[in-house]
């Protein structure tokens, strides 16, 4: 099984859009937050467009087209980017009902239910604490 990096790029292009506009561009286009995270711009472009849905970015088309922060990095928690971009929980139970003449069948998603109730607040809780002014701060701090 492979770790999901959607909210690690998702940070990366938040970041990067603020900065940029920091220094005075207004938009910013997904071939150059793709350069940046070495990825592909249709893999940026998907991700902005889920960003967009949950009010996070704005598009503008036409010339001067390109992406722009809705609002301050301050004002944006990492909870924010997860929900936007991970829909639905962050463990699942079997999609199909598991044996109940089965002994572990039985119990298992009663068992696992509330372990994992618990693992996905502590990580709701967790990523509400850090904005993404924090995360563009601790990037800066990063020594070249």
């Amino acid at each position: 099984m492979s770790a999901n990096s959607r909210l690690t790029i998702a940070a990366h292009t938040l970041a990067w859009i603020g900065q940029y506009q920091r220094q005075g561009h207004e938009v910013a286009t997904s071939e150059q937050i793709a350069a940046s995270a070495n990825t592909n711009p249709v893999v940026i472009r998907r991700l902005l467009g889920e960003l967009r849905e949950a009010g996070l970015v704005e598009s503008r088309r036409g010339a001067g087209a390109g992406w722009s922060l809705t609002r301050d990095l301050a004002s944006m928690t990492l909870l924010d980017v997860y929900d936007a971009i991970e829909p639905g929980q962050l463990f699942a139970l079997h999609r199909a009902s598991p044996d109940e003449g089965c002994v572990i069948g039985h119990g298992i998603q009663p068992a696992l239910h509330d372990i994992y109730a618990g693992i996905e607040r502590t990580v709701r809780t967790e990523l509400s604490k850090t904005t993404l002014e924090d995360v563009l701060q601790a990037v800066l701090a990063v020594p070249r």
